[in-house]
């Protein structure tokens, strides 16, 4: 294939099995931002007690967490295909049991939480199955073109969701969303289905601990993929403000809810923007040094946002933040799949996202935390600025994610 196909922006589109796997992929996006927005409304209509919100995220995460290592392996031993769709099932059946409840009376929220738990499960076992996936589906040259197409797809269903997910709720209460985000899911699981590629599986027998944390070992001997995937681990752990845009929004920047809604979409928007910009725009040459580039980005867009008391600002900020954010995740993501055996690539697609959960959660629990001891602002960019050291120790560290040439072809590293 020339080099001029490659380059093209649809290039990942012509496979097949990849176009239905993006679509699986956005509806169950879809239907799970609607899932989202319509169980806090739910529980809230329940209880009137915002600590009961905070048990949504946490029936969701704790068993994902603890199943994402022998997910990981499953998803190396067992045909992805199968192993996704089947979770999207399993979604899908969760939906319909949360539609089936809102024609009850009872007003505890242990049904939902119970229901959650398993939607937490499932997610477990969808993460590595779907990532290790997707190189299966599309020529190692088209790959970053794919990556850019699927968070592409990612954040365009993450940027719907909450709106469709309101407006449904607002016109037919939980019994609507639920019953909306059910036939999404559904539609998903067929779609999964019908896909034909086999993917390449672990030949290994036997369910050994050192078969299940064999992703782990991997991970921390391979120097470019522990580099890559633990500089998005310290970098958002120390520069992400998500947590506390509620705080700006009230009492720094006092534009009000619909406000922090804004807020919340720009770096989604900035996402989706700098996805579409990679699918027609693939990255060249000098991909590590790019890495390092935007994640730096990433961190001074983080300083101007904490130390910004215009909205206009701020909105810009964070959606230069988002952008910035994208390519990392471009970049880190290839790296990390091509650099990956494709028998090995569940295993360490499971540490890939213990890593980034653990990014995420301990992030807003790092913000609250450093918010209450420095303030607010002082905090966000206190973080920004420990995001840009970071680059620069990871730069010095692991030489080997910065000499990162080009994404369609592994290092010797």
């Amino acid at each position: 294939m020339a080099e001029s196909e490659r380059r093209r922006p649809g290039a990942a589109l012509k496979y097949p099995d990849f176009r239905r796997f993006q679509g699986a992929r956005f509806a169950s996006v879809l239907g799970g931002q609607i899932v989202s927005i319509a169980v806090g409304w739910h529980i809230y209509e329940l209880t009137r007690r915002a600590l009961d919100l905070g048990w949504v995220g946490l029936a969701q995460f704790v068993p994902a967490f603890l199943l994402s290592l022998p997910a990981g392996h499953v998803a190396d031993r067992v045909d992805r295909r199968r192993v996704f769709a089947t979770c999207l099932f399993c979604y899908a059946l969760v939906a319909l049991a949360l539609y089936l409840l809102t024609f009850g009376s009872s007003k505890s929220a242990l049904p939902v939480y119970a229901l959650l738990v398993l939607v937490g499960a499932a997610r477990g076992f969808s993460g590595p199955a779907s990532q290790s996936l997707l190189p299966d589906l599309v020529s190692k040259e088209d790959f970053a073109s794919a990556v850019a197409w699927s968070s592409s797809v990612w954040q365009i269903g993450a940027i719907v969701g909450p709106a469709a997910g309101g407006f449904l709720y607002a016109v037919g209460g939980a019994r609507l969303a639920y019953g909306i985000s059910g036939l999404l899911f559904f539609g998903a699981a067929v779609s999964c289905a019908l896909i034909r590629t086999r993917p390449v599986q672990s030949r290994a027998r036997g369910q050994s601990l050192r078969a299940v944390f064999a992703g782990v070992e991997y991970v921390f001997a391979k120097k470019v993929v522990l580099g890559a995937i633990s500089l998005d681990l310290f970098a958002v752990l120390l520069g992400g403000a998500t947590a506390l845009l509620p705080a700006y929004a009230r009492d720094i920047l006092h534009v009000g809810p619909s406000g922090l809604g804004a807020l919340r979409a720009a770096p989604g928007l900035g996402a989706a923007v700098m996805a579409v910009v990679l699918a027609y725009r693939p990255l060249g040459k000098r991909a590590g040094y790019t890495l390092y580039a935007c994640v730096g980005l990433f961190g001074v867009s983080t300083i101007v946002f904490g130390a910004s008391t215009s909205f206009a600002l701020s909105i810009a900020s964070l959606t230069v933040l988002g952008a910035a954010d994208l390519v990392s995740v471009v970049v880190r993501h290839t790296v990390v799949q091509l650099e990956t055996p494709p028998e090995m690539r569940g295993r360490v697609s499971a540490v890939n996202m213990l890593f980034i959960g653990a990014s995420n959660e301990l992030g807003e629990f790092e913000s609250g935390v450093t918010a209450q001891l420095l303030g607010v602002v002082r905090s966000v960019v206190v973080g920004g600025i420990g995001s840009c050291l970071i680059v620069l120790l990871w730069a010095w560290l692991f030489p080997e994610l910065r000499d990162v040439d080009r994404l369609d072809a592994p290092s010797s590293s």
